[in-house]
């Protein structure tokens, strides 16, 4: 039982030495990685304007925040679609 155990592990792991997820993802769509990096700046700077956010309320505060973090991931998903669509369907010569 654990020699079939070993073969799936052995398997698994040449798999994930040969490149991670994120290097994959980033080669296939880059969009990904650039999603990734706006939702972090976005984050940053929410968590940078909490402190002199004025006479803001904290709950519409964290609403505008969420809304540009997920307006930022949509639009560079709708990026990254648009992008694999023209290289699937444009882009590729004519048999």
């Amino acid at each position: 039982m654990s020699s079939t155990h070993g073969a799936v592990y052995s398997s698994y792991d040449t798999d994930d030495k040969q490149e991670s997820k994120l290097l994959k993802k980033a080669k296939e769509s880059p969009f990904v990685p650039a999603g990734l990096a706006g939702l972090t700046a976005v984050v940053g700077y929410g968590l940078y304007k909490l402190k002199h956010r004025g006479n803001t309320k904290m709950s519409v505060h964290l609403i505008h925040m969420r809304v540009a973090a997920q307006g930022f991931v949509v639009g560079a998903l709708t990026c990254g679609v648009l992008y694999s669509m023209y290289r699937e369907y444009m882009a590729k010569p004519k048999e």
